[in-house]
């Protein structure tokens, strides 16, 4: 090899990279250990993780621990799926194209709109690659978002403009939907391609979306938003507010937490826009025979690879966690995730009325309505409060510091229907001992 490539010595391959940083002898590192050694290494490595099955999580921003039933994990880990081909062979995929033709039509159903494709990497990709074809429709420069925007998918947009050469403007969120509107009414142009917003919002807020979306219009813009999709199990599905585009993360919908990823975005739109679609979308025909069948449509291999040329670079979607996504909805239905929703919503808002009634415990937004997840002002830093909870094996919510410097002792909790309430009476205990301490 190192004759053909035209060096002596493996060192040759090396000069480019300066002295200092090479590697001058062997690596440190122990010696082999044998399977059984190895097993009992990585599992003293792995107890060192704060998890679920002894912790009490409260900890949300975008992750969200809600009830999997066991019937999810045992029909997607059937051979059946684990083995599948690409489904760019129809012929020896009908199975997993399918359970992808499934999860489409169930996400058209949940956010009320045309057409869905087989999911995004994750919620941000999505919301950034949503962006990117608002642009791409209207040939318009600008973006403009809300900064009441999940932080983390703020930044991928950004990245994604940037790289891409268009402008990325915010507008402040106070939370006084009139004073938000007007800001955001005069940061749009003609330039301006969309608007993004979350709604539910960071702050676990219902934003007033439909004043929103008739602002986008009204410019020529495109309304764009970021949902969970639990709350749908409640909340108007977002056709009825003429959204053009609905992208969300699908981690709540089956999928287990696993520690921050991997996740799944999904992604749907209006009927209209089916050619400027990112990703892959399966659809239904019949065979020469008149058998039903399905195979991925309006898409060629070349279409995810021609680089500027297409409408999208990804190029591939999250199969197994679409599939996670498509057994939950059967599993629980429309009653099911309903019941989820509003339990997730009752519970989030009986700990609020608890943590609130603390001396020195603030709502933020008091007069705003939320969902499952709420902000509120402590009397000491949200670390201290994390610290103290943790030795009661419970998991605190989010410091907001980090993201809104305005909010440094604001801490950002999630309730789903996973808690009791002995949960959250503990919960409240731990932060009033924290309080005190």
């Amino acid at each position: 090899m190192l004759a053909a490539i035209g060096v002596d010595e493996f060192s040759d391959l090396l000069a480019p990279l300066p002295e200092a940083i090479r590697l001058k002898g062997d690596l440190r590192i122990p010696p082999a250990l044998d399977e059984a050694a190895l097993v009992r290494h990585l599992s003293k490595i792995a107890a060192r993780n704060t998890d679920l099955e002894n912790n009490i999580c409260f900890l949300g921003a975008g992750i969200y621990d809600h009830f999997r039933p066991s019937v999810v994990g045992a029909l997607a880990g059937r051979g059946e799926f684990s083995t599948a081909y690409t489904p760019y062979q129809p012929e020896v995929s009908q199975g997993m194209l399918q359970a992808i033709y499934e999860y489409q039509t169930m996400i058209c159903v949940l956010t009320g709109m045309d057409i869905s494709n087989a999911s995004m990497y994750d919620a941000a990709t999505g919301l950034a690659e949503a962006a990117l074809m608002a642009i791409s429709l209207l040939d318009r420069t600008e973006v403009v978002a809300l900064s009441s925007i999940h932080p983390h998918y703020r930044d991928v947009v950004k990245t994604y403009l940037d790289a891409t050469g268009y402008e990325y403007k915010e507008v402040e969120y106070t939370g006084d939907a009139e004073a938000d509107l007007a800001a955001l009414h005069s940061a749009v142009s003609d330039k301006t391609a969309c608007i993004l917003m979350q709604h539910p919002n960071f702050f676990g807020v219902l934003e007033d979306v439909g004043s929103i979306v008739g602002l986008a219009h009204q410019n020529g813009a495109l309304a764009i938003t970021c949902v969970d999709p639990i709350s749908l199990g409640l909340l108007k599905p977002l056709s009825e507010y003429d959204v053009d585009i609905v992208v969300g993360e699908g981690q709540s919908l089956g999928n287990p937490m696993a520690f921050g990823g991997p996740l799944l975005g999904f992604f749907a739109c209006k009927k209209k826009y089916i050619r400027s679609f990112p990703g892959r979308i399966v659809g239904a025909t019949n065979d020469v025979e008149g058998r039903r069948g399905y195979t991925m449509t309006l898409r060629t291999r070349e279409q995810d690879i021609r680089r500027e040329k297409a409408t999208s670079n990804i190029c591939t979607n999250q199969a197994l966690l679409a599939l996670y996504a498509t057994i939950y909805m059967c599993e629980m239905g429309k009653s099911g995730l309903r019941q989820v929703a509003d339990l997730s919503l009752q519970k989030a808002h009986y700990a609020q009325q608890q943590l609130t009634a603390l001396p020195g415990v603030t709502a933020h937004l008091p007069e705003r309505p939320f969902f499952k997840e709420f902000v509120v002002h402590l009397p000491v830093t949200p670390q201290k409060v994390n610290s103290h909870l943790l030795t009661r094996n419970i998991l605190g919510g989010l410091a907001l510091g980090p993201y809104y410097p305005e909010l440094q002792n604001g801490m950002l909790l999630c309730v789903t229907e996973t808690k009791t309430r002995e949960d959250i009476d503990a919960l409240v205990a731990g932060v009033a001992e924290a309080i005190h301490a």
